[in-house]
């Protein structure tokens, strides 16, 4: 009799990220279901702009996606942490063996591409679930910004929640280098961007990142404070987001461009 191989924990939660992925995607359910519903409605001469209580219910439903997104990520990062710490002490035994001849470099090489592997997935799992983190600040945040009053040219607005500053300088992506760095030179290290231009999940959520870079920067950190006096002196627009939770700084995050409001609200 066959046995049944059980199937990888790891598998299990690809498959429930590749799910919450689709959820946001064009022909999804989400997706299906508005067009069935905007196809029973009668033709209309002239569009109707969604209401301000539609774009918020819209906005909270892909906050609620993007929420049960991360923390699939969440629980595939602790397998795969689970993995590496494995890999790891795999190769350390692999290498000692190795080094008194029982066996050859080939399994000593075929542990350390396991490794590689692994480490690599690990941090490509840190990587979106700090992109995640950081679009449902955005996301979260837009209700406050639109009701702030409009910004003018060259001015500074600092909230409980967020800091903008509406810089002059005409910005583009290609002005990153400079950012990079000044950010280099003033503290000894990369300036931790978790977001350049626009991305996949940017793309889902519909928000318009191609022109903006975000930096996993907390505001009120001597780093983030620094980050954002340069950008001022420099006339280059941007928005810091201090959480998108009340005492955690969970997500908090130095937005630099325009602000990245959903198409669908323009």
């Amino acid at each position: 009799m066959v046995k049944k191989r059980p199937m990888n924990p790891s598998r299990f939660f690809v498959l429930e990220i590749i799910a919450l992925t689709l959820w946001f995607l064009p022909g999804s359910g989400f997706a299906q279901d508005h067009k069935v519903k905007a196809a029973s409605r009668k033709p209309q001469a002239k569009q109707v702009v969604p209401s301000e209580a539609e774009a918020v219910k819209l906005n909270a439903e892909v906050i609620k996606a993007t929420a049960a997104y991360r923390k699939s990520l969440e629980k595939l990062l602790v397998i795969y942490e689970r993995d590496f710490r494995r890999e790891v002490g795999e190769v350390q035994e692999r290498r000692e063996l190795y080094e008194k001849g029982y066996i050859s470099r080939q399994e000593l090489e075929e542990s350390q591409q396991r490794l590689a592997s692994t480490e690599a997935k690990l941090k490509e799992t840190e990587q979106k679930i700090v992109e995640a983190k950081i679009a449902i600040v955005e996301a979260s945040a837009r209700k406050e910004l639109l009701k702030l009053p409009p910004l003018a040219t060259g001015a500074y607005i600092e909230t409980a929640a967020l800091i903008r500053y509406n810089g002059q300088a005409h910005w583009s992506l290609a002005e990153a280098a400079k950012i990079e760095k000044f950010f280099s030179e003033t503290f000894g290290r990369f300036l931790p961007v978790s977001a350049l231009g626009q991305t996949p999940l940017h793309d889902r959520m519909k928000f318009d990142h191609r022109n903006a870079i975000d930096v996993a920067l907390h505001p009120d950190s001597s780093e983030g404070r620094e980050l954002m006096a340069y950008l001022r002196k420099a006339g280059i627009p941007f928005i810091a987001f201090r959480s998108g939770v009340a005492g955690s700084a969970t997500g908090a995050h130095i937005h630099i461009g325009r602000p990245s409001l959903r198409a669908a609200a323009q």
